[in-house]
């Protein structure tokens, strides 16, 4: 057995479609973000525009985060000192947990080291406790949900896309003795588009089910204090579980579920991924903890960034480029081809200084390949304009078609 030829292999596949995945070497500027160093393909760092971080509303650069942090990494040094349960439960965890479940108006909160973690744990684990459980999963929920509900082992039904007659469909014909959960996201994070939360939450009281809510897109970003959608919408107390991260709008690290506090008892006491795992750095936590207070109660970089966003969109649109209709601060550009994405994505860095990575399958379904732009409060209009023509210029060279309008 060849072990060696059958990793490359596998690797040559992914060169051979197009989607090899490129990690590219950059540092940010601290305190003049979206500006950055790039190290990849020349000597020495490179100035470059960054128009892809999930970091949505600059909060990782914000000096009340960096302050906290660096507080508390003089406070009381760098790490947790191991799980929850033995030595890495700071009072920095409990603060922010009971500020997480004020955000959503919700009992408790439960820390997570990633948003991936508290997906693939929290709903498992659920699945597990209840016995005979069906998952009702959105068609395009996020990998990390997948993971989850396959690690519970427990039934699975798929639902199409924001399609709530095909759940009420799944529903009708499931058990009505059979305990039931209804999983989906608030932004769809490739395409830009919002669920239909309270008809959801409608079909769940219906059929006595329970929600899980992927709101990671969405915190920070919507409602008067930065729930998100259902904060927005002023549907988050129909919801039974709110799951949200740390590191996109709040700018830091982390992951967690606000929910009420006997569920929080079940996860904390049954989840593996949470017993078994070294807690959040306490600085993590505190910068986090600054974040959320922050935008509790400043909405400025929430609107800043929707018309940074808004204006992205007319730019690209009034350009012919193809931009792909969204509700959200998601700005994704169709291409529609895995090989031509990447060119345009070095291309973009190697001339022009702009960073935005290609995303391709299995982040999105083949043929629908696109480049996803995060325009935040700190893009101006000037890097706007330049953007858009750099993409007009590559476009025309690359002989791919504009939408002129009529």
């Amino acid at each position: 057995m060849n072990y060696q030829h059958i990793f490359s292999q596998a690797i040559n596949r992914l060169h051979g479609e197009g989607r090899y995945r490129v990690f590219i070497d950059i540092l940010r500027n601290k305190g003049s973000y979206p500006n950055a160093r790039c190290f990849a393909g020349h000597n020495g760092p490179k100035p470059i525009t960054v128009w892809c971080s999930n970091d949505y509303l600059a909060m990782g650069q914000h000096p009340k985060v960096v302050t906290a942090m660096e507080d508390a990494l003089h406070d009381v040094g760098a790490g947790s000192g191991g799980t929850r349960n033995i030595g890495g439960n700071t009072h920095y965890h409990v603060d922010l947990e009971a500020e997480l479940a004020d955000l959503h108006g919700k009992e408790g909160a439960l820390l997570f080291t990633s948003g991936y973690v508290s997906n693939d744990a929290t709903l498992s684990t659920l699945a597990k406790i209840l016995p005979g459980c069906i998952i009702f999963s959105d068609a395009l929920n996020h990998a990390s949900m997948i993971a989850g509900i396959r690690n519970s082992g427990c039934e699975k039904q798929v639902f199409r896309h924001n399609d709530v007659a095909h759940l009420r469909e799944l529903l009708e014909a499931a058990d009505p003795e059979a305990p039931k959960l209804i999983a989906f996201e608030s932004v769809y994070s490739m395409d830009g588009d919002v669920a239909p939360i309270a008809e959801l939450c409608d079909l769940a009281d219906e059929f006595n089910a329970l929600t899980y809510l992927d709101e990671v897109h969405a915190v920070g970003m919507y409602g008067k204090r930065g729930g998100g959608i259902s904060d927005r919408d002023e549907v988050a107390d129909r919801v039974t579980i709110i799951e949200g991260t740390l590191g996109k709008a709040f700018g830091v690290m982390g992951g967690y579920i606000a929910t009420d506090k006997v569920i929080i008892d079940v996860i904390r006491s049954y989840a593996p991924g949470f017993i078994f795992t070294t807690s959040l750095s306490p600085v993590l936590v505190a910068g986090a903890l600054a974040s959320v207070r922050h935008l509790k109660a400043s909405s400025e970089e929430r609107e800043g960034q929707q018309a940074a966003a808004q204006m992205l969109k007319d730019l690209f649109a009034g350009a012919g480029l193809p931009v792909m209709p969204s509700t959200t601060h998601i700005v994704p550009l169709m291409v529609g081809d895995p090989i031509k994405a990447k060119r345009i994505s070095d291309i973009l860095l190697a001339e022009y200084g702009v960073y935005v990575q290609p995303i391709n399958f299995p982040t999105v379904p083949r043929g629908t390949e696109r480049l996803r732009f995060t325009p935040g409060p700190t893009h101006d209009a000037a890097m706007m304009h330049d953007l858009t023509a750099a993409l007009v210029e590559i476009w025309g060279r690359m002989k791919l078609e504009l939408q002129r309008a009529a």
